[in-house]
């Protein structure tokens, strides 16, 4: 004789995975498979998602792809993806692209730079934490990446972002005494506090970076959110000490190193080829 199992009174769940939609940039990738990618977009209204991209490189009879045949680093586009935020990978159902930035790939610096904007991106703001500002920011900086004024355009995004995300660094008085600091010679910042040291408090700082007066002037004045287009044209010989210093405020704050500014940077070492650095981790 069979017996029936009890019906279960645990109520029945509409398992239904909410879809959103969203204009986003590419920040890193990785191949889960021959025909399957992971994503790490950054979505304007969503914040930073971890997303899998089932079949993007699988193409259909007609020769159609739901991902145009994939997606590749800092390629923008529109993408429609599972928003539950209970699950740290989600799901990319449908990818747009809407600008590929091919001048990217004509131009080394261009392209490090580039890879260093979506590096900070993702260390600095949270995932699914959206900052429509840093998107636009971002948005706004990888056309002008590929003409002569990337070096202006790469420094008011890095201050913006910086802005951002909370971790601007004090830049008006000492960190230490609380005073402003000489408007001549060298002045030190301290990646330690966060912020500049004057000549009175600099020995007390054995971090100390050696800034010109006229640099720090110069991050003083940078507006917020400008226009790259009414930006002060800047060389290297300007901008290298002060993504230096930068690079060291972020690395301290986050207790993190930092992949690329070896590759913008003078004297620094860069032992992995340009192509690995194309290829993201998920």
């Amino acid at each position: 004789m069979s017996v029936e199992s009890p019906k279960s009174s645990h109520p029945t769940y509409n398992t239904f995975m909410p879809l959103a939609a969203d204009r986003c940039i590419c920040l890193r990738k990785s191949e889960y498979s021959e025909t399957s990618q992971i994503v790490t977009l950054f979505s304007r209204g969503h914040g930073i998602l971890r997303l899998i991209a089932k079949g993007a490189h699988r193409r259909t009879k007609a020769g159609a792809s739901r991902f145009d045949g994939g997606i590749d680093l800092l390629d923008s586009g529109h993408a429609v993806f599972t928003g539950d935020p209970a699950h740290e990978l989600g799901t990319l159902t449908e990818w747009k692209l809407s600008e590929g930035h091919l001048g990217l790939r004509q131009n080394l610096r261009a392209l490090y730079l580039a890879l260093y904007a979506a590096e900070l991106l993702g260390m600095l703001i949270e995932e699914r934490d959206p900052h429509e500002r840093a998107f636009d920011a971002l948005e706004n900086l990888l056309p002008p990446l590929s003409t002569p004024r990337r070096e202006e355009a790469f420094l008011a995004f890095e201050l913006d972002l910086l802005r951002e995300s909370g971790f601007f660094p004090e830049l008006a008085v000492c960190v230490s005494c609380s005073q402003e600091p000489e408007a001549r010679g060298s002045i030190g910042f301290s990646p330690s506090r966060g912020g500049v040291v004057c000549s009175r408090c600099e020995s007390s700082f054995p971090d100390r970076i050696n800034l010109d007066h006229r640099l720090l002037r110069l991050l003083r004045q940078m507006p917020a959110h400008a226009d790259p287009d009414r930006l002060p044209r800047l060389t290297r010989h300007q901008t290298d000490p002060l993504n230096r210093l930068l690079a060291a405020h972020v690395e301290h704050a986050l207790g993190r190193r930092l992949r690329m500014p070896p590759y913008i940077l003078p004297r620094g070492s860069a032992k992995a080829q340009p192509e690995t650095l194309c290829r993201s981790e998920a």
